[in-house]
């Protein structure tokens, strides 16, 4: 592979001092066609698939998105852990319609993106690593520019939801410079699980429980803890999405990386960097939310004093600077799903 010269001197520089350096080939997006079953999910999205591929931590990974409606502006959107793209759906046709290319990633790890196995390596999930990650696709699109530089009328608006906004906190906190707002919808690291009193388990019995995971299972602990004892037939569709994949072609390695998700998220809180943050905020509070990892191990006295997102979403919007907090009362871990149109005027309002 020809090196350009800025990048050969580069090279020869970091071997003069003893570091090692690795020529890495370009990232590429694939616009396919793509198997119906792409890396262990046959779920139907509702706009074409595209593929980032690039290489990270000595693999070759791929991270599958939608690409709606080119614009100016732009807005990239964060998936929760038991979520995928596709259930971004309506946020992404709003904000089409309000004049925004919108960027819809699957995290690696998850859903039709690469899923990192033991006798390959494994993979290292960190939220500094997904959000290297998501800066790369939105470099390689062209929204964004290389490491930190910015293009010319650069900037994302980035919404993130459940992990997805713990990650867009951790991306805001890395990419300050061209992150025109954050919109945090009932992010999860509000609270840090394990100063409260949540046991750490280790990954192992965190991948058993992965495995087991099945309808009855992921129903019975959305029901309880994200709409609070309310179903509908539209929360069952996303259900049989994760179904899918947890019995599906990558199952094993899907359950091995939601385990490790599971100890990323546990013992890397961002609840002490809320302070830190630049971009203008909005953070969205379903109040009925009771979500909290580590909650269904912990012992009863710790259970008690985990998950108030009433008192949590406050307790946050006063730490964040320049934060506009929206509170819905009745609903839950996914306002966005829940009460759209509710939702989406206060998203709208805000920009």
């Amino acid at each position: 592979m020809r090196l350009t010269t800025a990048l050969a001197q580069t090279a020869r520089q970091a071997r003069s001092a003893g570091v090692f350096v690795s020529l890495l080939p370009s990232p590429a997006i694939d616009s396919g066609p793509f198997p119906a079953d792409l890396n262990g999910s046959n779920f139907t999205y509702p706009w074409p698939v595209n593929v980032y591929r690039f290489r990270s931590q000595g693999q070759e990974l791929e991270m599958a998105f939608m690409d709606v409606a080119p614009a100016v502006k732009t807005a990239v959107l964060l998936h929760g852990k038991n979520f995928c793209a596709a259930t971004w759906a309506e946020t992404a046709s709003r904000l089409s319609g309000a004049g925004y290319r919108v960027i819809v990633p699957d995290q690696v790890g998850f859903c039709k993106s690469s899923k990192p196995e033991p006798e390959k390596g494994g993979y290292q999930f960190s939220l500094q690593q997904l959000a290297l990650n998501t800066r790369g696709l939105l470099a390689a699109l062209g929204v964004v520019g290389d490491g930190n530089r910015t293009v010319d009328g650069g900037g994302v608006l980035v919404v993130g939801h459940s992990l997805g906004g713990m990650l867009a906190i951790r991306y805001g906190l890395m990419y300050s410079a061209d992150t025109v707002g954050l919109t945090l919808v009932n992010p999860i690291g509000l609270e840090d699980w394990k100063a409260v009193g949540v046991p750490y388990i280790d990954i192992d019995a965190s991948f058993e429980s992965e495995r087991a995971s099945d309808y009855a299972s992921i129903r019975a602990y959305e029901q309880a803890t994200y709409y609070v004892g309310v179903w509908s037939e539209q929360y069952d569709v996303w259900v049989r999405m994760l179904v899918n994949i947890y019995r599906g072609s990558r199952a094993l390695a899907y359950a091995r990386a939601q385990a490790l998700v599971v100890d990323m998220v546990l013992t890397q809180p961002v609840v002490y960097e809320l302070g830190l943050l630049r971009p203008r905020t909005l953070l969205v509070i379903g109040e009925k939310d009771t979500t909290a990892i580590g909650k269904q191990w912990s012992p009863p006295e710790v259970q008690e004093k985990l998950g108030h997102y009433s008192v949590l979403g406050k307790r946050a919007a006063a730490a964040i600077p320049n934060c506009t907090l929206v509170e819905f009362p009745p609903l839950g871990h996914a306002p966005q799903i829940e009460d759209p149109d509710k939702f989406h005027e206060a998203l709208l309002a805000w920009l």
